[in-house]
């Protein structure tokens, strides 16, 4: 694995070393002393897959608070996302700031999301799929998010108009 760290304090893309023979590829996505060496959480106590449909569908921005923030390490293993990361560490330099990139099954790239940020895509193909390794249980009582189109954030997603849950659409403004 190759790691490139992201412009947000503590986030950071994975990029697959693929050892390429006659039968295609094979590549490690996640490795506990690989981790530890780099300073990352290398402790996933749950996997989550997420099924799209449609091309243009936005899931976010969530995030979950205290005492169950969660690290998750992000792939698109079917089809291709823009996989946004905004830094909601009050104490952080970047705080308030956001990061777009895009993972499709093609790089097999990975997204390291840190504890205090809030995550978040759009699929930019239909039939996609994303895969998450997550750090922490999910605690209804701890999960929060922000709207996708917050103009605190202002974040430019590639597809006008997504196709959103009602619960996301609802989602409340960032408050500083």
């Amino acid at each position: 694995m190759i790691f490139e760290n992201l412009s947000l304090k503590g986030s950071c893309l994975l990029k697959l070393e693929k050892h390429l023979d006659e039968r295609g590829f094979f590549a490690r996505t996640f490795c506990s002393k690989e981790f530890e060496e780099k300073g990352l959480n290398n402790k996933f106590l749950q996997s989550s897959i997420s099924y799209n449909s449609k091309k243009g569908t936005l899931r976010g921005m969530h995030y979950q608070v205290a005492p169950h923030e969660e690290v998750k390490l992000v792939q698109c293993v079917k089809g291709a996302i823009y996989d946004v990361i905004i830094d909601l560490r009050t104490n952080s330099s970047t705080y308030c700031q956001w990061v777009g990139v895009e993972l499709n099954e093609d790089n097999g790239n990975l997204v390291y999301v840190p504890k205090g940020f809030a995550h978040g895509f759009q699929t930019l193909t239909d039939e996609t799929v994303v895969y998450y390794q997550i750090s922490d249980f999910y605690a209804p009582e701890s999960a929060r998010g922000v709207r996708w189109d917050d103009p605190a954030f202002g974040i430019n997603w590639p597809i006008d108009e997504p196709v959103i849950s009602i619960k996301d659409s609802r989602l409340p403004d960032y408050k500083r």
